[in-house]
């Protein structure tokens, strides 16, 4: 039990006793207790004042006075600071938490519930290579699964690959048009950004011919020119004739996604992100488009004049919802169907956690709604991580016009700022060629990632690379130095594991065990809200409160052998948990920087 939710429990006891009334833990709020206060944890008291019909000084004194009387191995003092209960945690529990807890390298980690969660991210598509944009939300889904298994969660990660539909076909077609038979081999191209060259080569050759038609033809409009344009109307005869089966078109495909994956493989090795299970949209839409014809049976879709196929959920709020084109050809909602039914009948998943963008918030509700409908997924079993687009400092992205950053690039970017930053601060004359290489991987790859993470997912960022990986700012490298230095320390002085039950603390040692002790219920925390910047942002502030304490206090000239005893545990405890959090964020910490 963590010691909020003992003082949770504390409080309301003393509280019955004293106003002869029930409470719950909602009449009430626990905080740190700020640190221009003496205290611990404080109990804000407004929300109690009506209900006991007492002004705060009275309440928060009688409340401070029982408890410190129930508890008197718990709580040493009290003071009250107008609405504010300010408790002081006895010495001995803080190091009672140390001494049980510091040898445990799996601190943080929660028994099995029981419970089946499939993480779906990534989700590219096999026109182009992956971006800065893939990069969040690759971190954000690897992430919140690490941290969902660290809750006792069976977690299966998927991805699904958007590998066919009109935006490959127009790569497709833009190859056939102007590449000349070259390959990624004959071009010495890696196979995704080769592929994705073809892409923005197609949306230029159609703004050309829009123009053309509309300098041809003055009466014509826009959509009209846009509609009839010769490279959309090619396309889209391209996915006819790939969904009826066509076997020239489908070589090709074949040919080029192979491309693509091999590219894609690379990145995801590189970046440290994988998957239980990969669906392809070639086939989830397929029993997409089954499901629909039993859902036109049941009544839950109808059909238009034109062939085409919709839902209405204008009572829910919505509006109508187009699941299946005139000419039979799928759409997104279709091939999303089939894989909502497809991971409960492989997976039996209790939950299915989607890391989407927010600009899909709609589809998501949409799709929520029809598989509860239809019954391809359990009632309120498909949970949104809508999460905000990542933007650089030059601004929005736009992968048709060739204005994205290929997270390639990015990465490459950042471990050689990484290098040349170890590099400028003479780091590294401890190290061999193959150690170095590891480390500028190990600073680059965590500086982007934290940065990435470190920010509540429904926000929208803007990722400043030099930022990222400032060694003394809110940063992974400020994190994994401190870690670094700290393992250091350890190594360099002998711990004997003797008791270190018994002693008192100084603030700057106990700061650091009231930190250290809320670890478990800020991984809950994360978990519950499926959010990693509670993990980014705890893991800084127990290395900005442990770098604290080592520029007031040493532990290798402590005073004496059984406070050397105690700080040698409690920096062992520290980067544990400093190890334990970063993991969970998929960053590595170094053992030397």
């Amino acid at each position: 039990m963590s010691i909020t939710q003992q003082l949770q429990a504390s409080v309301i006891d003393c509280l019955q006793t004293i106003f002869s009334q029930s409470f719950t833990d909602k009449d009430f709020q626990i905080n740190l207790t700020k640190a221009e206060f003496e205290g611990d944890y404080t109990v804000v008291l407004f929300q109690l004042l009506k209900k006991v019909g007492s002004n705060a000084e009275d309440a928060g004194n009688k409340l401070g006075a029982a408890l410190v009387q129930a508890q008197p191995h718990l709580f040493t003092k009290y003071n009250v600071i107008k609405g504010f209960l300010n408790l002081t945690i006895a010495d001995a529990y803080w190091v009672d938490i140390l001494q049980k807890n510091y040898a445990d390298v799996c601190f943080g980690k929660h028994p099995m519930n029981g419970k089946r969660l499939m993480v779906e991210y990534s989700s590219p598509n096999t026109n182009k290579p992956l971006h800065l944009g893939h990069l969040r939300n690759n971190f954000l889904g690897w992430s919140v699964a690490e941290i969902l298994k660290a809750c006792g969660y069976e977690v299966f990660k998927s991805c699904i690959v958007n590998d066919r539909g009109i935006h490959i076909c127009k790569s497709m077609l833009a190859w056939q048009m102007f590449a000349n038979g070259a390959t990624p081999a004959s071009t010495n191209t890696k196979g995704d950004h080769f592929v994705g060259q073809y892409y923005v080569k197609y949306n230029d050759e159609y703004k050309r011919q829009v123009q053309t038609l509309l300098d041809d033809d003055k009466g014509i409009e826009l959509k009209d020119a846009e509609k009839k344009a010769p490279i959309l109307q090619a396309t889209q005869q391209m996915l006819l004739k790939w969904e009826a089966g066509d076997a020239e078109v489908l070589q090709l495909w074949n040919t080029m996604n192979s491309w693509v994956y091999e590219g894609f493989a690379s990145t995801y090795a590189k970046i440290g992100s994988d998957f239980d299970k990969t669906y392809y949209e070639s086939n989830t839409y397929l029993l997409g488009k089954k499901i629909v014809q039993l859902g036109l049976q049941k009544n839950v879709f109808y059909q238009k004049n034109d062939g085409s196929v919709w839902i209405d959920l204008s009572a829910e709020g919505l509006d109508e919802k187009l699941v299946l084109r005139q000419d039979g050809t799928s759409v997104y909602i279709t091939q999303d169907i089939g894989l909502a039914q497809q991971k409960n009948e492989e997976y039996n998943i209790d939950e299915s956690i989607y890391v989407i963008g927010d600009e899909q918030n709609y589809h998501m509700k949409v799709l929520k709604l029809i598989a509860e409908k239809l019954g391809v997924a359990p009632t309120n079993s498909i949970q949104h991580l809508s999460y905000g687009m990542v933007e650089l400092p030059t601004g929005k992205m736009k992968s048709r016009e060739g204005t994205v950053v290929d997270a390639d690039d990015i990465v490459a970017e950042m471990i050689e700022t990484a290098r040349q930053l170890t590099e400028t601060l003479g780091k590294v004359k401890d190290f061999d060629p193959a150690e170095l290489a590891e480390l500028y991987t190990t600073i680059g790859l965590g500086a982007m990632k934290f940065y990435l993470l470190r920010v509540d997912p429904k926000k929208k960022m803007i990722f400043n690379p030099e930022e990222s990986i400032d060694f003394h700012g809110f940063t992974a490298p400020f994190v994994q130095y401190t870690y670094a230095r700290t393992r250091s320390i350890i190594r360099k002085n002998i711990f004997d594991n003797q008791s270190v039950i018994g002693q008192s603390l100084l603030k700057s040692e106990k700061d650091i065990l009231v930190w250290a002790e809320q670890y478990p219920t800020i991984v809950l925390d994360a978990a519950k809200e499926l959010d990693p910047s509670k993990i980014a942002n705890y893991v800084f502030n127990l290395a900005k409160c442990f770098n604290s304490f080592l520029a007031e206090q040493s532990i290798a000239n402590a005073e004496n052998i059984q406070k050397k005893r105690l700080r040698l545990a409690m920096a062992i405890f520290t980067t544990t948990i400093l190890k334990n959090g970063m993991q969970l964020l998929g960053i590595k910490v170094p053992e030397q920087m």
